[in-house]
């Protein structure tokens, strides 16, 4: 009898406890669309990419000049002296190969440094919303994990107006 009486008070427990979840989503992506502090980010990411491709070019201008110097030259040059500018060239080719492909990670990097306070803003706006309708629970609505969740649920827009943000239609 202690048995059964004990399994029906955890369960009694249980449905409480789930009783006093409120459970809510937020787009944050959207919302950091709709702050005004992403102009200047997507500036700063575009002033990045512009150095970024400066540099590009500037390497790719050097190694067509070693390689037009190489190929006028080479009858010219002896063995040792060959070996040498194929060995830069070579070396400034991969090192073109290895920052083209590292050049979209440092796009990424620049974009989450840039990005970073406007995301901890969101999150102070969000923990005030959270705390002042005692949300237990908040999932992220634009990623791919939440399946369904009701509008009258989602936080986006409360925690816009906390941000002082005027949602363009």
């Amino acid at each position: 009898m202690k048995k059964y009486f004990l399994i029906f008070s955890l369960a009694m427990v249980s449905f409480s406890a789930m009783a006093q979840s409120k459970i809510g989503t937020i787009d944050a992506e959207y919302i950091l669309n709709q702050m005004p502090e992403m102009t200047g980010v997507n500036e700063g990411i575009q002033t990045y990419n512009q150095e970024l491709q400066k540099e590009l070019e500037t390497n790719v201008a050097k190694y067509e000049t070693l390689v037009k110097d190489y190929q006028a030259n080479n009858t010219t040059f002896s063995e040792e002296d060959k070996k040498a500018k194929e060995s830069e060239i070579i070396g400034l080719e991969n090192d073109i190969k290895g920052f083209r492909q590292k050049a979209g990670v440092m796009m990424q990097m620049k974009r989450n440094e840039l990005t970073q306070p406007i995301y901890e803003k969101i999150n102070a706006a969000m923990l005030e919303v959270v705390n002042e309708e005692n949300f237990t629970q908040i999932f992220h609505a634009g990623g791919t994990s939440l399946a369904f969740s009701a509008e009258e649920f989602d936080i986006t827009m409360k925690v816009l107006k906390k941000l002082g943000i005027a949602v363009k239609e």
